[in-house]
């Protein structure tokens, strides 16, 4: 027997600055945040913009306690945490305990922390800071959020590249369906924006000079987006009892590994991960009325979302909203698709589907509706959000309206 789940709460923080609502807003209204990059050192990159947080001061969120642990990913995963909680109407004391799990997705975890401390050790012959392993693993995320809400149910990182965030909340939903826990604090958070890592994206040829122009003809790659967005996942039976307003339901999950290449997408890949979303949540195609794609404009990975989109849909794949919204928060690597949920919920919530923005003109390798550069009333009773990741791992969400 089954129990259904709800999304009771949601917070982020994204180059839309705090809130989700910030990033709701930027995506719906197509205003791009992605901007020209700002470093603390020196960057002799070709690739000069990228979608970085804002203003963001930690100390005026975290005491000084916490931040000793944290890197940048964990900052904003707490940061984001705390607007979901509060949505939710729940606190340390009624929120965590042994039924509550705690799981975050991050493709690379603290690596601004391991950033500082080659450049400590090789620039200048010191040694690392003292607690620089605590911040720098990826399990550090999730255990703080354990400890800041006192979850002491089951608690780990996901760690699948640009599938991670929708993994860690697909397997909240699972742990909560099967009566492993009534809870469970889920997202994804991502801080990569370093010279470092800016410079290796930049070898891959992936990277836009410009703007995001996911499946438009003349795309010429993505832009890096640091950011988290957490959830609070629960039964629509807890939900009810404590009088709590769920934002919707997290009806399906599906995930797949393409078994083909490292870096190269497959279509039956992504076509299988979003058949196993739609099956999970008992749906037929026809239901979807809006997906959110991974579109992250690169010339390999467009045309085969699309083909696979077209396996699913078939006939009405022309009529089907598919947007990204990439091209306004970046992309967030790790944390991409818990940030293209956030848009998700508000896109089915307000029956509008988001622009795809920087459009130039149709592709026929990308056959789809993506909204291009002005978003539109959209009619929707349920939902897609895909995360297709390098290693052909493959991650759907389907989220159905209350």
């Amino acid at each position: 027997m089954t129990r259904r789940v709800v999304v009771t709460g949601m917070g982020a923080v994204s180059a839309a600055g705090l809130g989700a609502t910030r990033l709701w807003e930027a995506a719906r209204d197509g205003k791009s945040c992605i901007g020209q990059l700002n470093f603390a050192r020196p960057y002799m990159g070709r690739i000069k913009i990228g979608a970085q947080v804002p203003d963001f001061d930690p100390a005026a969120h975290l005491d000084r306690q916490t931040l000793m642990y944290c890197d940048a990913f964990s900052q904003y995963a707490l940061v984001a945490a705390d607007e979901a909680t509060a949505q939710a109407g729940l606190s340390k004391e009624t929120l965590g305990g042994p039924r509550c799990a705690t799981i975050l997705g991050t493709g690379i975890g603290g690596i601004r922390t391991v950033d500082d401390g080659l450049e400590k050790l090789y620039a200048h012959g010191q040694k690392p800071e003292i607690l620089s392993i605590p911040k720098l693993i990826a399990s550090a995320g999730p255990s703080l959020l354990s400890m800041r809400f006192n979850s002491q149910g089951p608690c780990f990182a996901v760690a699948s590249a640009c599938s991670s965030a929708s993994q860690a909340i697909g397997m909240g939903m699972q742990m909560i369906r099967s009566g492993m826990v009534d809870r469970a604090i889920v997202g994804g958070s991502e801080a990569s924006l370093s010279v470092g890592t800016q410079l290796t994206w930049e070898m891959l040829r992936v990277l836009t000079p410009d703007a995001i122009r996911p499946f438009s003809k003349g795309r010429t790659g993505m832009a890096i987006g640091d950011g988290a967005a957490i959830f609070v996942l629960e039964t629509e039976e807890a939900a009810s009892k404590r009088g709590a307003a769920p934002l919707c339901e997290l009806a399906g999950y599906g995930t797949s590994a393409d078994a083909f290449d490292p870096i190269r997408p497959h279509a039956d890949g992504a076509t299988l991960a979003m058949k196993l979303a739609l099956d999970d949540a008992g749906m037929s195609p026809d239901e979807i009325g809006y997906v959110n794609a991974h579109g992250t404009a690169t010339a390999l990975n467009d045309p085969t979302e699309a083909e696979a989109m077209g396996r699913i849909f078939g006939e009405r794949l022309a009529r089907v909203p598919v947007s990204s919204t990439k091209p306004i928060h970046g992309h967030g690597l790790g944390a991409a698709g818990a940030l293209e949920l956030v848009c998700a919920i508000n896109a089915l919530r307000a029956q509008f589907a988001p622009p795809t923005i920087n459009f130039l003109e149709p592709d026929p390798k990308c056959p789809v509706d993506c909204v291009p550069n002005v978003g539109r009333p959209a009619p929707m009773r349920a939902v897609l959000s895909n995360s297709f990741a390098f290693g052909g791992i493959n991650a759907s969400l389907a989220l159905r309206a209350l």
